[in-house]
């Protein structure tokens, strides 16, 4: 009688293996982003529609001109995500090289739209391990990551949750300035090691190859606290396209982005935060918009969405370019048919052939 694995091993084993494989129909992932896109724009959507007088009322006006600069500047934030995720790498002892780097933290920047972003990481991983970077380390590499964009994304807004309209009179709002030095102090290694090891035992998994220094905690986390200055630039400029927000705004856009942010990350629920990310922005950036008009807000939204999924395919198609010219790449089987399906067709092209016969 073979011994049953524990509860916990079975969870991580299932883990581990679910979502290596992406939809093998090609109409089961027409229904996901077909799906997807309706969770995107249904309720931000309503909303605008609903309000349409009151959006008219406030003065919004369209000037494209304003997306010119925008769709310079939000390819350098998307740029320097991925030089943020070398430096990682650099700290955890690997040089991925800064080339290397977008692609394969850009190239299966879009499977995040497939829901649970498994094919993501699978992507990324599979990409570095081209590269001579173990997969192991790249997983671990992508959990810190998540945890210092988190972190400096809440340092980013803790201001602005202070300072908020709508929580004024809420001493809670005070608790986010207890979670920055929490987090760093999770990130220290001396309790992320003994604490992500623990927690991976117990799933039946191995435990890290490495871990960061705090001086690459705090250098990495300083580096994306800017590169949030980059982005609140990028859709300050998607803003103005829509309404007449003031320069003096700009931080509050980004902070409405970095709340956005936070919100994706902590519920877990929309692939690629798609619905909650633009939910919670719109509810952050009304402070900028004329009598913190919630309408105008989702209009703005809306917006930004739409631009920053422009700004990523042309960004992903670049850096796929890059990746073609080295000699690696992958199909996620989101803009690509999946290893699966070029079999299967590859199989029913060779029947058709076999069964022509010659006049």
């Amino acid at each position: 009688m073979e011994r049953r694995q524990p509860f916990l091993h079975r969870i991580g084993e299932a883990g581990a293996k679910f979502g290596t494989k992406p939809p093998r129909s090609k109409r089961v992932r027409l229904a996901i982003q077909l799906g997807i896109a309706i969770l995107v724009f249904g309720f931000l959507v309503l909303t605008v529609v609903d309000q349409w007088a009151e959006i008219k009322d406030k003065g919004v006006h369209f000037h494209v001109l304003w997306l010119i600069p925008a769709f310079v500047i939000l390819p350098i934030f998307y740029s320097l995500n991925a030089v943020g995720w070398d430096l990682i790498l650099r700290f955890l002892g690997y040089r991925l090289g800064a080339g290397r780097a977008q692609v394969a933290w850009g190239q299966p920047l879009l499977a995040r739209y497939v829901p649970g972003s498994v094919l993501y990481v699978l992507g990324r991983v599979l990409l570095s391990e081209r590269a001579g970077v173990p997969r192991r380390l790249t997983i671990a590499s992508i959990v810190y990551e998540q945890a210092l964009q988190a972190t400096s994304a809440i340092l980013v807004a803790a201001y602005f949750l202070i300072s908020h309209p709508d929580l004024q009179g809420q001493p809670l709002r005070w608790a986010v300035l207890l979670l920055i030095p929490l987090l760093i102090a999770l990130l220290h290694p001396r309790v992320f090691g003994p604490l992500a090891d623990r927690v991976l035992r117990a799933f039946g998994r191995e435990p890290l190859p490495e871990v960061m220094s705090l001086r690459g905690v705090i250098t990495v986390m300083g580096f994306y606290t800017l590169n949030w200055g980059v982005i609140a630039l990028g859709i300050w400029c998607v803003a103005r396209s829509v309404s007449g927000i003031s320069a003096s705004d700009i931080l509050v856009v980004g902070s409405a982005q970095a709340i956005g942010y936070v919100a994706a990350l902590v519920t877990l629920v929309a692939p690629a935060g798609l619905g909650i990310r633009d939910a919670a922005f719109a509810w952050a950036v009304k402070v900028a918009t004329p009598d913190n008009s919630f309408a105008v807000a989702s209009l703005i939204a809306i917006v930004v969405r739409g631009v920053l999924t422009v700004v990523e395919v042309i960004y992903v198609g670049i850096v796929t370019m890059m990746g073609r010219r080295e000699g690696w790449s992958i199909h996620t089987g989101v803009l690509h048919a999946s290893p699966e399906e070029e079999e299967a067709e590859e199989g029913e092209s060779s029947a058709r052939t076999r069964g022509l016969r010659p006049l």
